[in-house]
């Protein structure tokens, strides 16, 4: 059986997303945090991990951009999930009883506007899934969490409003973890890769410029602080196609010509659902 790491208690996101991407007969290891996902694949305790890395409404994920380059660690595969938030509290309770409102940030920031009508605390937890959980440990009346439908089940919980995400088609997409390479990719096909740049005026211009003489499109343009010295940059490109494609090889050869450290995270097979 195929064990896959993901942050989070049962019931979260990230595991609906691990039976979408590897089959009901995965077995999913819940994780405390984003890094104990990485050191759980990098450490041999489980087969794959699967992180978020961007929400279609909050943005990018950036504790995550910034875990792959610490690691060493290959992206082998995607998932895209669709989001569902629900309001959930103890069976019995009414929506007016509710003065306080928790759940991971990222569920947080993406119902703010239906919070804003209730009027009531908003607190930030590590989880979706574990704040409905603490929920039901504690027997917390007058709290609610958001979460999805699944978590709800899981913990006994009453659903007392559903689809309150602010945008309707809400999705999430993860990436799949491995220690090794992954097999290649299925068309359409995506590459990820990381880079430096030297701080002189086009440097970034004229990595693109590569791309687009290859035909590459440019799905995703990402930047994080490098940490080594102020204002300096890492910069995470998503392209379209495999790495080991004529062009994009070409493409990839030269760069090391115009960069300070070039890194392919991986290709693999896009996934277009939902």
């Amino acid at each position: 059986m195929t064990t896959v790491a993901f942050q989070g208690e049962h019931g979260a996101y990230g595991e609906e997303a691990i039976f979408r991407g590897f089959g009901r007969t995965a077995t999913p290891l819940p994780c405390k945090s984003f890094a104990d996902t990485f050191a759980a694949v990098a450490g041999g305790a489980a087969d794959y991990g699967l992180v978020p890395v961007e929400n279609s409404q909050a943005g990018t994920i950036n504790d995550v951009y910034d875990l792959l380059r610490s690691h060493d660690l290959h992206v082998v595969g995607e998932v895209c999930h669709p989001v569902d938030h629900c309001l959930m509290a103890l069976p019995g309770q009414a929506l007016s009883e509710i003065t306080r409102v928790i759940s991971h940030p990222q569920a947080l920031a993406q119902v703010d506007a239906y919070l804003r009508t209730l009027g009531v605390e908003v607190v930030a937890t590590y989880d979706t899934a574990g704040s409905a959980k603490q929920i039901r440990e504690e027997q917390l009346r007058g709290v609610a969490a958001v979460a999805g439908a699944g978590a709800a089940e899981r913990y006994g919980l009453e659903i007392l409003a559903r689809s309150i995400q602010t945008v309707k088609e809400n999705v999430t997409r993860f990436v799949k973890l491995s220690r090794a390479p992954g097999p290649v990719p299925k068309k359409p096909a995506k590459t990820m890769l990381m880079l430096g740049l030297a701080h002189q005026p086009g440097s970034l211009y004229r990595v693109l410029g590569l791309f687009a003489k290859a035909q590459a499109n440019l799905l995703k343009l990402e930047s994080r602080p490098s940490r080594n010295r102020p204002w300096e940059y890492v910069f995470y490109l998503d392209l379209e196609g495999d790495q080991a494609d004529p062009p994009l090889a070409a493409a990839l050869e030269e760069l090391h010509d115009l960069t300070a450290f070039c890194k392919v995270l991986g290709s693999f097979e896009r996934d277009l659902q939902p």
